[in-house]
């Protein structure tokens, strides 16, 4: 199911105090969030596209902003490539943040998706893809945020069964952005280093998601704490 939302950051009424240190954000600049179902799930209450949302405002309330989430359940980086156009381009974002791969990598080994005969994304069009949607969104005159995948299990010592593979994603990920000129916003080692902090039982689920991927209400306020980070966005201490 398409799950598209536009979220109007002019709105919101939260009393302010402009910080001194200038935001990189421009006056009605657009935001596209591309990606999964993590990204389906993030202009909903409490989702980490909403969070953002909320901060930015708080922070800037003249710019008139707006986030637009861009996800959709189970994609992958080739999916992500055919509905580029239509989801992002057309929306003429100003910043894209692409964040991509969980899938790419579970549809390897999980159950249900190899039952049905379909596969993961192979690192080299993983990495074919990425340049090519970085191009296309560059050619418009968008900057692009390329995130590196978050966790697939919540062990934090590498033994979670698509560790490996995850990492080898991330650093496809880390390379390309590199090479592109593009802003890298690694959310696999902020998730990583959290998880040495705040999982001491080295737990598979429930420290940052609810099923071992899909975030619950701790796994979106750090992702938005990061994606503030990344837009220099200040965050207070209740974020």
């Amino acid at each position: 199911m398409k799950f598209l939302l536009i979220i109007a950051l002019s709105t919101l009424s939260l009393a302010t105090c402009l910080h001194a240190k200038q935001s990189p954000l421009k006056k009605n600049d657009r935001i596209v969030f591309l990606g999964d179902s993590i990204t389906a799930a993030g202009p909903r209450p409490g989702g980490y596209i909403t969070l953002s949302a909320e901060a930015i405002a708080k922070a800037y309330p003249d710019l008139n902003i707006e986030l637009i989430g861009a996800g959709k359940g189970g994609h992958k980086v080739p999916d992500c490539q055919k509905r580029l156009d239509k989801d992002v381009l057309q929306k003429k974002p100003t910043i894209v943040f692409i964040y991509i791969g969980i899938n790419d990598v579970w549809h390897w080994t999980h159950p249900r998706v190899v039952a049905r005969g379909k596969k993961g994304t192979t690192p080299e069009a993983f990495e074919s893809g990425l340049r090519d949607m970085i191009k296309k969104i560059n050619g418009v005159g968008a900057r692009v945020i390329l995130c590196t995948p978050t966790v697939i299990g919540e062990k934090h010592d590498g033994t979670n069964p698509d560790d490996q593979k995850l990492d080898e994603y991330s650093d496809i990920s880390r390379k390309v952005a590199k090479e592109t000129g593009s802003q890298l916003l690694d959310f696999r080692k902020g998730f990583i280093t959290y998880l040495k902090e705040h999982n001491p039982k080295n737990a598979t689920e429930g420290i940052l998601t609810n099923d071992s991927v899909h975030m619950n209400p701790a796994g979106n306020q750090l992702l938005a704490k990061l994606v503030l980070e990344a837009l220099q966005v200040p965050v207070g201490n209740g974020q």
